[in-house]
């Protein structure tokens, strides 16, 4: 097979990255600062390299085929990692660096960036990018250095680093605890419980843990951000079981009360996950140890 036909010119690509991200020739070309019959050549030109349409026509609208779908997929993430990678190569000079870091917005929120002002005075030259993740991904694909995430510690591929334990411990608005008072753990369940899409069996293990029927929980709605969990009980519409360390603003300005001092401790944890060879990324590494020096500070 002719290896041109295997490495298309960064022209090609960009300019079918472009078309395919905005799926308009006409919005590429402005993006790329070039005219929209430039762009449609060059995809053309990619197309007969490989042999196989990318997109289908539709009068004067495009849309990606299936291989298409396919192919911007693999180029979007090469592309993103190859300018991280010159921008890294630039930075170098100077001592510096950049990272991609993908976090849980909550924990970032709460407990990474009180921190990162330490960071940036000890490292002065290396950037933090932070992206907000909920799952797991694929992180080659995405451009993804590290990832700070909630679970087990197995992420296949990765090495984990543990951060905290996660202790939960149940909240309540002051005016629902007033509106509703409640004498026992048991009264807890005159309430609507409400849980974060990604934890939907914690309540269960919190009533377990009292001795209390599980039958009687009132399960309410679930909440894919921990942000908007916190808002729904600060505002009254029911029990939230909260990580300690996301609460304890709240908690301190008495926006949330605990509705009772059981907190539970799951079987799950924060950890640091690192592809093995972006260990070798000086950022990386300074990133990954100035984190668990925090760690064991806080412990």
């Amino acid at each position: 097979m002719n290896p041109r036909r295997l490495t298309p010119s960064m022209s090609l690509l960009v300019a079918f990255e472009a078309a395919a991200r905005h799926l308009s020739f006409t919005r590429a070309a402005v993006e790329l600062s070039l005219t929209q019959s430039a762009v449609s050549r060059q995809v053309q030109a990619l197309e007969e390299l490989l042999e196989i349409p990318l997109f289908r026509r539709e009068g004067r609208k495009i849309a990606l085929t299936d291989t298409g779908a396919m192919y911007q997929r693999e180029v979007s993430g090469a592309l993103q990692r190859i300018s991280s990678a010159s921008l890294q190569a630039i930075a170098y000079r100077t001592g510096g660096g950049s990272l991609h870091l993908a976090s849980l917005p909550a924990f970032t929120a709460k407990w990474l960036m009180p921190r990162m002002k330490s960071f940036y005075g000890t490292h002065p030259g290396i950037l933090v990018h932070i992206h907000s993740r909920l799952k797991q991904f694929d992180l080659e694909l995405a451009g993804i250095d590290a990832v700070i995430g909630v679970g087990d510690g197995v992420w296949p591929g990765l090495l984990s680093h543990h951060l905290i334990d996660e202790v939960v411990v149940p909240v309540i608005s002051p005016a629902l605890r007033r509106a509703h008072p409640m004498m026992s753990p048991a009264d807890i369940s005159q309430h609507l419980l409400l849980v974060v899409a990604a934890r939907p069996y914690v309540w269960k293990d919190w009533f377990s843990a009292q001795g209390l029927p599980v039958s009687k929980m009132r399960l309410g709605p679930q909440f894919e951000l921990t942000s908007h969990l916190i808002q729904a009980v600060a505002s009254g519409i029911g029990v939230g079981l909260l990580p300690t360390f996301l609460v304890e603003d709240e908690l301190r300005s008495g926006v949330l009360e605990t509705a009772f001092d059981l907190p539970l401790k799951t079987n799950a944890g924060y950890y640091l996950f690192v592809p093995p060879e972006k260990l070798s990324l000086p950022p990386v590494t300074a990133f990954r140890n100035w984190l668990l020096e925090q760690r064991d500070n806080a412990g």
